[in-house]
């Protein structure tokens, strides 16, 4: 029993999460829609790797034309990818990309559940895949999502037979479902798991093919079909006034940061599964061919389906309400089934269908967005019966009975009833933040301390409320997320989770702090408060052998306002690295937290709390130049960095980009993947080119193959092609070609202890053709490949130079790897006077 009532915990967080923060309200055709996934009692997991791998059309087709269960299983949060959209990176990049699977699921229908697996970025193998990541784990976290989920059909998105033909980590994804498939059935295998949850078997395993997997169309057509089974996937829904196929376009745009944005389409379309392992349907059209589905499936549950199924067969689009005599007889004869599983699988979407029949209004919310422990707030309770049905709100409770209010009011036809809860967040309670985040991991995985988190999509809500009901005088609970309701007049009414933060939380300006000279430097510390009236002092950690002067006070009078305080921070001689971290010191309590809020308009407001900390180093970084322009790509934080080691950054836009503003620039820089997402670019490059062919240095980072913004000839000066080429492997040895070439040389001198440090990735999308104008300055590997050349290229050009490198510099240099600066400033510097220095003058 202790078992189901974890995994009866965990499944209504999951439902509740998918409801994001807006109180739903359903129109008739959905809570009809609703209905038919009541009574149909079949589960899905679909397995993949990453955010964005998922086929949104095979999920919609499943969870609103089949009406299964159905959850998308991601081993990563897409921690290891880029952002088209914003700064974040690394892991709070994998919180963005959580909120936009999640966003995704609440539209297509489907479930979000993660392992613990770190995305580390591109790999080229499986076997390399499952050495970074902990195999053992890992495959610890898939058996455990079958076991809770119990699906009766697993389906992978990629082929498990063919490493090496694609990301290391799709391969791995498949890999590790086929193996977990038979093991989450046997109680020898992580057998600490059965103390929660029970062995589980699933039916059938399929892997999600296409012609795609077949090289071309037609060796799919030529292929033998009989081990496929195949559904039409662009099924038209009435119900809901859309194709499935548009439904899935709308999921898939919700990965913004990905730019997958895209068009809905419409009509008839195949897709396919291919039978692996356990029983074989013998339909070629049903997954679910010989598996029972109805309610008959729970040994308590024939009563409960002859109540439900008369309501979805005579449903009264016009007046749902009639429906709840026998909803609320199904639900009391569900609450008390002994099939503990399916109760906790169903009875959240019998409570929504009841509130939606009842047209009953519910919301718990607060006027703040966050609180820290010690605090009072008040939670605002609104109840509406929208019917002429008889509802009495007997008591409202927060958190087990933490705080509770007796209302015993019925709830007259259209009359907006509030209440308030007034109470003290106890100073015990945990602050509210990305549960993986909260410990430190590895490379390769997450840490996560506390069983009943592993899995999840994203940390329980801080506080929830529990209503208590009486309908037609059968008593009902429901329980809601406490919200933070509000209102902007530029965007209208907005909700966003409620938070509990620190008192105080600080953070250092810059992320990282360089010292080219042992000259002193300010530090700029900011202290925010998470309360009102805070005060206390901040001192500031420094490496062994720096120096900081003492310590300083602060005070802040309001909740959210931000003090800005300086340290004097002088380096060591010689050269040093290390990490500051800012620690403030309330009444004796220490604090040394930093928040960090992502905001974007298609995901809920997330608060994300890291270590406060920054890395500080002594270099001896010498350059030529001093102006710089940057024009920024999808976006990254290299402006930043070069502004760390002396240059002035001028963003440059676009569209408005004349010859003029280029003339006093020492260099110009394009960001990221620049070409990709800037329209413009293709009638600005002549005044680009310009400004090299005078004299000027430009550098154009990475741009991804075959995915121009515009129809460019060429992004170079001379022919040069982008390929696909890579090197995953952070450590793989870099050889120096062109040894005498000034970018290896001048101001500072390049050897190949320079590429020691670098995170992730070497770099990516290298060009593997390019005239004889351009000179290859470096040669790298992956284990077992052949050598590749194009990761920086340089080409005079007139009286300047052109670069063009796939080196992830908008890593490296965020992350203070000295050897990126050094080689950066190299390039920024190449054809200026040898006269470079190293305390940021420019050369005369």
């Amino acid at each position: 029993m202790q078992q189901f009532k974890a995994f009866l915990c965990l499944c209504f967080i999951v439902v509740s999460s998918l409801q994001a923060q807006q109180p739903s309200k359903l129109t008739s055709s959905e809570i009809y829609t609703e209905l038919q996934r009541l009574n149909f009692l079949g589960n899905v997991l679909y397995v993949a790797a990453h955010p964005d791998d998922e086929n949104t059309r095979m999920i919609a087709y499943l969870a609103n034309e089949v009406k299964a269960n159905t959850t998308y299983l991601s081993l990563t949060r897409g921690d290891g990818g880029q952002n088209l959209i914003g700064p974040e990176l690394k892991e709070l990049l994998g919180v963005l990309r959580t909120q936009e699977l999640l966003a995704a699921r609440a539209i297509d229908g489907g479930h979000q559940r993660f392992s613990r697996a770190v995305d580390f970025g591109f790999s080229k193998h499986p076997d390399e895949t499952l050495t970074i990541w902990d195999k053992k784990e890992v495959l610890s976290d898939v058996v455990l999502a079958i076991r809770q989920l119990r699906p009766d059909v697993i389906i992978n998105r990629f082929d498990h037979r063919t490493p090496g033909s694609t990301h290391g980590h799709h391969t791995a994804s498949a890999m590790l479902s086929f193996e977990a498939f038979d093991l989450a059935g046997d109680a020898q295998n992580y057998p600490n798991q059965l103390q929660t949850v029970s062995t589980w078997q699933p039916k059938r395993l399929f892997f999600n093919t296409s012609w795609w997997f077949y090289g071309s169309r037609e060796n799919f057509e030529a292929a033998d079909k009989t081990n496929l089974i195949s559904m039409d996937i662009g099924v038209f829904y009435p119900e809901l006034g859309m194709s499935n196929n548009e439904i899935a376009s709308l999921a898939r745009s919700q990965h913004l940061c990905q730019g997958f944005g895209q068009m809905g389409t419409r009509g008839s379309e195949t897709d396919y599964v291919e039978f692996l392992k356990g029983d074989k349907p013998n339909s070629q059209t049903d997954i679910f061919e010989g598996i029972n589905t109805t309610w008959s499936r729970l040994a308590d549950g024939e009563a409960i389906g002859v109540l439900l199924n008369k309501v979805e067969k005579d449903f009264n689009f016009k007046d749902p309400s009639i429906h709840l005599p026998d909803l609320l007889a199904a639900y009391h004869l569900l609450k008390n089934s002994k099939d503990e599983f399916w109760k906790a699988k169903k009875l959240p979407l019998l409570e929504n269908i009841i509130l939606a029949a009842a047209g009953l209004y519910i919301e718990a919310d607060t006027a703040m967005g966050a609180a820290s422990p010690g605090e009072d707030i008040t939670v605002e309770i609104e109840a509406v019966n929208r019917s002429n049905t008889n509802i009495r709100l007997n008591s409202v409770s927060l958190n087990n009975n933490a705080a509770n209010k007796k209302v015993n009011k019925v709830l007259e036809d259209n009359q907006k009833e509030t209440f308030d809860i007034k109470f003290s967040i106890p100073n015990n309670t945990d602050y509210t933040s990305p549960y993986w985040l909260l410990e430190k991991g590895e490379l390769g995985m997450y840490k996560v301390s506390s069983p009943t988190l592993i899995g999840l999509p994203e940390t329980p809500a801080a506080y929830q409320a529990t209503f208590n009901f009486s309908i037609e005088g059968k008593e009902f609970t429901v329980t809601r997320d406490v919200v933070h309701h509000f209102n902007k007049p530029e965007k209208g009414e907005l909700y966003s989770p409620f938070v509990i933060l620190p008192p105080v939380t600080t953070s250092v300006v810059e992320d990282v702090i360089l010292f080219a000279t042992t000259d002193a430097k300010n530090v700029a510390v900011n202290v925010r408060a998470g309360k009102d009236n805070v005060s206390g002092n901040l001192s500031l950690k420094v490496p062994q052998g720096w120096m900081v002067n003492g310590e300083q006070s602060f005070s802040l009078s309001k909740k959210g306002e931000v003090q800005t305080l300086n340290f004097l921070v002088t380096p060591p001689i010689n050269t040093s690295e290390g990490s500051i971290q800012p620690i403030a010191s309330i009444n004796g309590q220490k604090y040394n937290l930093s928040l960090v809020e992502i905001e974007y308009d298609h995901i809920p407001k997330q608060s994300v709390l890291l270590p406060s900390e920054a890395k500080v180093a002594r270099l001896n970084i010498k350059k030529a130049g001093e102006n710089i322009g940057y024009i920024v790509g999808a976006g990254d934080k290299v402006p930043e960095s070069l502004s760390q080691i002396g240059y002035n950054v001028t963003f440059l836009t676009v569209e408005s980009l004349q010859p003029e503003h280029l003339q006093h620039l020492d260099g110009v820089v394009l960001g990221i993947r620049a070409y990709n997402v800037l329209d413009a670019l293709e009638y600005k490059q002549s005044i680009l080119l310009d400004y090299v062919k005078n004299g000027g240095t430009m550098i154009v980072q990475y741009n991804t193959a075959n995915r121009w913004k515009s129809q460019f000839e060429n992004i170079a000066p001379y022919p040069l092609t982008i390929s696909r080429d890579r090197v995953t492997d952070e450590y793989a040895k870099v050889e120096l070609l062109a040894k005498n070439h000034p970018i290896l040389n001048k101001p500072n001198k390049i050897e190949a202890t320079d590429f020691d440090g670098w995170i992730q990735e070497r770099g990516l999308y290298f060009p593997n053709q390019w005239s004889q104008e351009f000179t290859p300055i470096l040669s790298m590997a992956d284990q077992g490949e052949e050598a590749t050349k194009g990761s920086l290229l340089v080409a005079p050009y007139g009286k300047g130079h052109y670069i063009y490198t796939g080196l992830s510099f908008f890593r490296e240099l965020p992350a203070g790897v000295p050897g990126a600066y050094k080689l950066f400033a190299n390039m920024l510097s190449l054809g200026k006077s040898d006269n470079a220095n190293d305390n940021g003058r420019k050369g005369k």
